[in-house]
């Protein structure tokens, strides 16, 4: 019998509960599918910037209250952004799973958005971006998305711009919530030892008066690709090369999972084999593939030395070639090892049990049995990675670095090395 079940209340919020009698724990959580890609670019950043307002108080707590009601039974409350979501969510010792609904609902329906609160957090937000902008292995990526999704609000960053944050104020940021957070954009998860019907019955009262109405889609993803570099006088270069990747729903998804991981997904990836263990030209060199509703990235980031990058482009290129060509079978089976092995170790963890299932309720439209990944996983053949690796490959690269970058390869010439 399944450990997970679902209600959804009158307004169209989605009530997910995972039982999981072996701990002491419940993680908490609401998913708002709300995020980067729902801005207007106008007001680029403001979901994040919601993200922290929520926290800053409501019509019957202040942002002190909320702090030390969690920190009062040892739990935590966090949240975070991201291009296509929102997420508010809690870690408490099961007796006190009451308090933590009551102030995630609290938080997401009765913030007071006070004009003080918000300068003061304008200036908060305008530190984290200057620390991200500080920090070349963070600030490269933002730079990629840029490159693959120009003008576009998939492409923007997440954090917003400074000029951005201090034009916002408390009638964008109420307008842009009333918008956005419906009950039936919602997905509120909980996970550990907690039963679904306590759950149901803490949700309507905490989101009994939540509307649930219809919202625009955001803009599609469009994936185009292209070259942006950035001197900079710092010690290594950071280098990102990207490809049109494939959507959750694709049905090469498994085996771009696949791929990533046989090309940089450890160490005993081809990447890392060949280029920091044989040539000695990194200390960082890793592949990813990020999914979305509508598209994905393929991308490899390396970090080397200004003298080290005339070698280390052309290995990359070479090696992206040659995953096209053929793949192991001992390659696929440890491949297929590491992913069943993230899979299942990811069901441990409360906090990662209630995030996983929010995210296949925002993805699928249900949850995605386990056995059901791992068929998935095994299901992948030689030829299955080999055909993606052909699929996407061949579109326009993508390529951003950031440092000391005048010895990199023009774009023609890596377009070139990489024809198939």
């Amino acid at each position: 019998m399944s450990s997970i079940q679902q209600t959804v209340l009158p307004s169209g919020l989605k009530v997910l509960t995972d039982t999981m009698d072996t701990v002491e724990t419940v993680s908490i959580g609401v998913w708002v599918d709300a995020g980067t890609r729902h801005e207007p670019a106008a007001v680029n950043g403001i979901s994040h910037m919601l993200e922290h307002m929520a926290f800053k108080g409501t019509e019957r707590r202040t942002a002190q209250d909320i702090a030390e009601e969690m920190d009062n039974v040892g739990g935590h409350l966090n949240a975070y952004t991201a291009r296509d979501h929102t997420a508010y969510y809690a870690k408490i010792l099961k007796d006190d799973a009451p308090l933590a609904m009551d102030i995630i609902g609290d938080i997401l329906q009765n913030s007071s958005m006070d004009p003080i609160e918000l300068e003061r957090e304008q200036g908060v937000v305008i530190q984290e971006i200057g620390q991200s902008l500080d920090t070349p292995d963070d600030v490269v990526f933002d730079f990629f998305q840029a490159t693959a999704f120009p003008n576009q609000p998939l492409g923007r960053p997440v954090l917003g711009t400074e000029a951005l944050v201090r034009a916002l104020n408390r009638d964008n940021i109420l307008t842009y919530m009333r918008g956005q957070y419906s009950a039936s954009s919602m997905i509120l998860a909980a996970a550990g030892k907690i039963e679904h019907a306590q759950v149901v019955d803490l949700a309507t009262q905490a989101f009994g008066d939540l509307a649930g109405f219809n919202r625009p889609q955001p803009e599609a993803a469009r994936y185009l690709g292209g070259d942006f570099r950035e001197e900079r006088d710092i010690e290594q270069v950071n280098f990102l090369l990207g490809f049109d990747g494939v959507s959750y729903e694709d049905p090469d998804y498994y085996a771009s999972q696949v791929l990533s991981t046989v090309l940089g997904g450890g160490m005993s990836s081809r990447l890392f084999q060949e280029i920091r263990e044989k040539r000695g030209l990194v200390y960082s060199i890793y592949s990813f593939a990020s999914s979305f509703a509508d598209g994905g990235l393929f991308g490899i980031f390396a970090g080397c030395g200004e003298d080290d990058v005339v070698e280390l482009v052309p290995v990359m290129c070479d090696q992206v070639v040659q995953m096209t060509q053929a793949v192991s079978e001992q390659e696929l089976k440890r491949a297929k090892a590491q992913l069943k092995a993230s899979i299942l170790m990811g069901l441990e963890s409360t906090s990662s049990r209630c995030e996983i299932l929010a995210r296949q309720i925002a993805i699928h439209g249900r949850p995605i049995p386990v056995d059901e990944m791992v068929a998935k996983v095994e299901a992948i053949s030689q030829a299955d990675v080999v055909n993606t690796a052909k699929r996407l490959f061949a579109s326009v690269p993508t390529v951003t670095a950031l440092g000391p970058v005048g010895k990199i390869a023009d774009y023609a010439s890596i377009r070139d090395r990489l024809k198939l």
